[in-house]
């Protein structure tokens, strides 16, 4: 990340949650936390800007990993084509999140080089108004959360799954210092080179939750051009 960075939080909790593991096949399970891309879509639910780099630091953990059996009647694309001819849908089972609560934390900084050259003509022209990109971001994200204004609604992991909770971090809401995991490979990104590139999906190794604290690996991290 280049130019100077701002420090953003914000609190989200949800009767439901699924951070999706892609090695889990066909009856996904799961992260225990959500992931980095899961992190950056939620701040920019709150305020999407394509002038900024938004970077996932870390995600505190503010209630017990309680997993839940989810069945649903799925009639999307992905089905069979003889399911799909009948008109019928598939019963689809997935291991997910209940009772969940997250304070999640990111800086924030105005993008350079070839990303700057895919934003949209009306955020160059937001871009070029401001000597501070990031400054602002933050400022205007600030008061966006405190009013409970967004974007779009945010979610935790999937769309039907909406929050409960989401706004500025609550001084009653308390980290769960029991927690303490390695996850082996977790999903990063899967726009790793930034707004307009095209799907890389990348992925973080030996992932620490210490404390009920995961910080998001900078080694390794994807780089802006």
């Amino acid at each position: 990340m280049s130019g100077k960075t701002y420090e953003i939080e914000m609190e989200i909790a949800g009767n439901t949650a699924m951070w999706t593991r892609p090695d889990t096949g066909d009856c996904p399970v799961s992260y225990p936390a959500p992931t980095y891309s899961a992190v950056k879509g939620i701040f920019e639910a709150v305020l999407w800007g394509p002038a900024v780099q938004i970077v996932p630091t870390k995600v505190k953990i503010c209630a017990p990993i309680q997993y839940h059996n989810y069945q649903t009647n799925y009639g999307g694309p992905l089905r069979k084509a003889k399911i799909m001819e009948q008109g019928a849908s598939f019963q689809f089972l997935a291991t997910v999140l209940i009772d969940t609560c997250y304070k999640l934390y990111a800086e924030v900084s105005a993008i350079s080089g070839s990303s700057k050259g895919r934003i949209p003509d009306k955020a160059r022209q937001w871009d070029g108004k401001t000597s501070s990109p990031g400054h602002a971001y933050k400022a205007i994200f600030n008061r966006r959360l405190q009013c409970g204004k967004c974007f779009t609604i945010p979610f935790l992991g999937w769309k039907e799954f909406g929050p409960s909770y989401f706004g500025p971090c609550r001084e009653t809401t308390k980290v769960q210092g029991d927690i303490n995991m390695v996850i082996p490979s977790m999903l990063r990104e899967c726009f790793s080179k930034g707004y307009g590139s095209e799907c890389d999906f990348t992925y973080a190794q030996k992932v620490r939750i210490t404390n009920g604290v995961m910080e998001f690996p900078r080694e390794g991290a994807p780089h802006v051009e």
